[in-house]
């Protein structure tokens, strides 16, 4: 298990794990996930089977996460409805520092919490931010390391083709 996901052991991290290329197919089960939200509820991946899942992890220190975090709120604004859910998982290892990246913000996306992160370890993220967009069947369909526009872009393709699978 991983300790806390701080800038040090997110490098050793990166050493350690593999990840597919952003945008690739990886088609294997999700590990398993469950976390405290804001609101301190547990959130269970396994719970949301039967809609499109895109789990991203991200970071108060992580510059590209302050773009994809809204842009994911914002696809989640739009998608909700169709039936995606966005599990936005922060690994900063002090709250504290969620806390004030959040400061201003109201996603409508659910935050998760792994201070310890044991979740990006078990999604082999090496890099931040990361996701993995997740079918209704519970397996990881696609992955993407880092962000940008052709990443949105990406995400939209590919979670159009998962919410039209039946």
């Amino acid at each position: 298990m991983i300790g806390a996901f701080s800038r040090s052991t997110f490098a050793a991290l990166i050493l350690a794990c593999a990840i597919l290329p952003a945008g690739a197919s990886a088609d294997r089960p999700a590990p398993k996930l469950e976390l405290p939200a804001i609101d301190g509820t547990t959130i269970r991946l396994s719970d949301l089977r039967g809609k499109v899942v895109l789990v991203d992890f991200w970071a108060s220190w992580c510059v590209p996460c302050k773009a994809s975090f809204p842009a994911l709120d914002g696809l989640y604004r739009e998608l909700h409805d169709r039936g995606l859910e966005v599990l936005a998982v922060n690994v900063d290892e002090r709250r504290r520092n969620a806390d004030a990246f959040l400061a201003g913000r109201s996603p409508a996306m659910t935050v998760l919490f792994d201070p310890r992160g044991a979740t990006p370890a078990a999604f082999n993220v090496r890099a931040m931010p990361s996701s993995a967009v997740i079918d209704r069947a519970g397996n990881i369909r696609f992955t993407h390391e880092g962000y940008s526009n052709k990443t949105l872009d990406s995400y939209r393709r590919e979670i159009a083709t998962l919410l039209a699978e039946k």
